[in-house]
């Protein structure tokens, strides 16, 4: 499995620590001022990019809605298409759907992910996106999704990967990259 997380100082520095948010007990690692710093956050669309660049990846899959930052960009870097995955009724088309666990939410609207049912082609190469692995709820959920429709997910590639919630466990089967470790 792919690690990471050891050399990227630079954009450590950047995540802001926000206490009880949005819960008590939820220490919340904020991106946005990563995402203020152009420089950094083109290095990390050029590692994440840099990690994939050789494994033929023909569409990048990625929740909303800090997915979608990551994500996008880095199926360009790759010359890939991307694909948006989204809560119940922000699709305007036929969508499949799938529920999942996580780790501070439990209402139906926060664990249903949807994805247009014609999103994906059979065979399709995938690399699920997302600023975050947490418990693995989101990205397994990008994954049924995505083999659902007959692709085949390559991998899941990271911002940030929170260790102790052990979200590696439910996707344990993808090779994974993480930027930043915690």
């Amino acid at each position: 499995m792919i690690r990471g997380g050891d050399d990227f100082q630079e954009a450590r520095d950047k995540i802001r620590e926000i206490v009880d948010f949005p819960k008590p007990g939820i220490l919340f690692r904020d991106i946005t001022p990563l995402l203020a710093d152009a420089r950094i956050m083109g290095q990390v669309i050029d590692r994440i990019g840099g990690q994939w660049s050789d494994s033929k990846i023909d569409v990048v899959v990625s929740p909303e809605s800090r997915g979608f930052i990551f994500g996008a960009a880095v199926a360009h870097k790759l010359g890939a298409a991307f694909v948006p995955v989204r809560k119940p009724g922000a699709l305007p088309y036929k969508c499949i759907q799938v529920r999942y666990e996580m780790e501070y939410r439990s209402d139906l609207t926060s664990n249903t992910l949807h994805m247009h049912e014609d999103a994906l082609h059979r065979g399709a190469r995938v690399l699920i996106v997302d600023d975050l692995l947490a418990t693995g709820g989101t990205a397994w959920a990008c994954k049924v999704l995505s083999e659902t429709l007959g692709a085949t997910v390559a991998g899941a590639a990271f911002v940030i990967e929170l260790t102790s919630l052990k979200g590696r466990e439910k996707i344990k089967d993808l090779a994974i990259q993480s930027l930043l470790i915690y």
